[in-house]
């Protein structure tokens, strides 16, 4: 006798899965529906199995979406590989919205596979919608697509789906990717106004520097006639013609540039560094380096906790084992030297320890994040800690940036002032010469006498 899988919605909108040995599909229809439920698709296996074969037989990149006879598709992995942070959060908040309000997975997908613009994860969400249509669970499709599903997002999914509360999973998942963006935007936001203010004052330098300060001096050569210039304006003229020279050519009377020597240095020095980041040795160095850096060393380090405590909590929160989510937060904690520490904390916990011994050994967390868990953990409320020392930390981070944005502006401020000042006074320094010259030979002169 034949077997039959079929989708189907309980009363409340739930969407179901099984399978069932019936003569036909009539009969399966009418089976799920004594069974309490609404059936949105009904197909035998043996046709499902068969078309899962065809599909694996196809190349890659025709795998789980419909292709045009003739249609040639390219993929360049630099501009179509990924998909921006923003356009995930949107699209999880999305689905999660869909899944509430009690809408199947399944057309929730169509929907919005439908309505996305993003030309990657479109093609994604129609791979994935076919793989559920295949009969996979959700995770195991997500699972397919790693470069855009991480593995803290599937196995939430996972669990969320195991545990029967995936429409719970899905708004813990957006509301953690929110926060994540939110954070990450307040900090770009506040270094916006910094970074354009150095931008635009190295370009009015380089223009001052290139091609203002050195016609001056053929002007001052022809003022002074022959006695030498103040040591300071020599001093800013000398720069002024090192950095003409250095970086703008004339040819028939068309200026433009060309890499010096100290733009090439600086080339050099990049891609030694990049070089230097990819081996483990360097990383360590400079993950350590950026947690202990002056200043801006605290606000890297709140926001590595931050991360770290707001993953844990929601993992665990949506019901994935301790030792699996530690797992995922080591690989996601974006610095070595916190990842060594959940390190640490993973085995102690798989020995059967607390958390909180390793999270104080470690000397990455303040005592107040160790006291905090070690409460969390006494009166089984890890999770709900976990996220408080999130919030504190996040917050913490906000006002720090702040503060630091506040400071900034008066010290760019004070910085241009005096590199500006520094050249008018330069230029000036010659015309005060010359005046006091020319007021000297004047008070020289007897009353009435004339020039020669």
């Amino acid at each position: 006798m034949p077997k039959f899988n079929y989708v189907a919605m309980d009363s409340r909108g739930k969407e179901t899965r099984g399978t069932l040995e019936v003569a036909n599909q009539n009969e399966a229809i009418a089976r799920v529906k004594e069974m309490g439920f609404f059936p949105t698709k009904v197909v035998e296996a043996d046709k499902t199995k068969e078309k899962g074969a065809k599909k694996e037989k196809r190349s890659a990149p025709a795998q789980g979406g419909k292709k045009k006879k003739g249609s040639i598709e390219i993929r360049i992995p630099f501009l179509t590989g990924g998909v921006k942070p923003k356009v995930m959060t949107a699209f999880t908040r999305q689905l999660a919205t869909l899944v509430d309000a009690g809408l199947p997975l399944l057309r929730g997908m169509r929907v919005l596979e439908r309505q996305e613009r993003n030309p990657t994860l479109q093609r994604v969400l129609g791979e994935i919608a076919t793989a559920i249509e295949g009969g996979a669970t959700f995770s195991e499709s997500l699972a397919q697509h790693p470069k855009i599903f991480n593995r803290l997002y599937v196995n939430m999914v996972k669990a969320g789906e195991l545990g029967g509360v995936l429409e719970v999973v899905l708004n813990r998942l957006a509301e953690f990717m929110e926060k994540a963006q939110k954070i990450k935007g307040k900090v770009v936001a506040a270094m916006f106004y910094p970074s354009a203010v150095m931008t635009v004052a190295v370009v009015i330098l380089g223009v001052l520097m290139v091609f203002v300060v050195p016609r001056f001096e053929s002007i001052f050569k022809d003022m002074l006639e022959g006695r030498p210039l103040p040591g300071f304006t020599r001093f800013v003229l000398e720069i002024a013609n090192t950095v003409k020279s250095r970086s703008i050519v004339l040819t028939e009377g068309f200026p433009y540039f060309y890499p010096g020597p100290v733009i090439w240095v600086l080339v050099a020095v990049i891609i030694l560094f990049r070089f230097a980041l990819k081996s483990k040795r360097g990383r360590r160095l400079w993950d350590k380096f950026k947690l202990n850096m002056p200043v801006l060393g605290q606000v890297i380090s709140k926001v590595a906790i931050a991360r770290f405590t707001r993953t844990l909590g929601t993992l665990v929160s949506s019901g994935v084992p301790i030792l699996q989510a530690l797992t995922i937060v080591k690989e996601t904690s974006g610095n070595v030297i916190v990842s060594d520490a959940v390190g640490k904390i993973h085995e102690s916990v798989k020995e059967g320890e607390t958390i909180t011994a390793p999270l104080e050994s470690s000397n990455v967390f303040p005592p107040m994040v160790v006291s905090m868990v070690d409460v969390g953990e006494q009166t089984g409320a890890l999770p709900e800690m976990l996220m408080k020392i999130a919030d504190t930390f996040e917050e913490e981070v906000d006002n720090a940036v702040s503060a630091m944005t506040s400071l900034l502006e008066p010290i760019m401020i004070v910085f241009l002032a005096v590199i500006v000042g520094s050249i008018v006074i330069a230029l000036f320094l010659p015309l005060i010469d010359l005046i006091n010259q020319l007021g000297g030979e004047g008070e020289g002169r007897e009353p009435g006498e004339g020039p020669e």
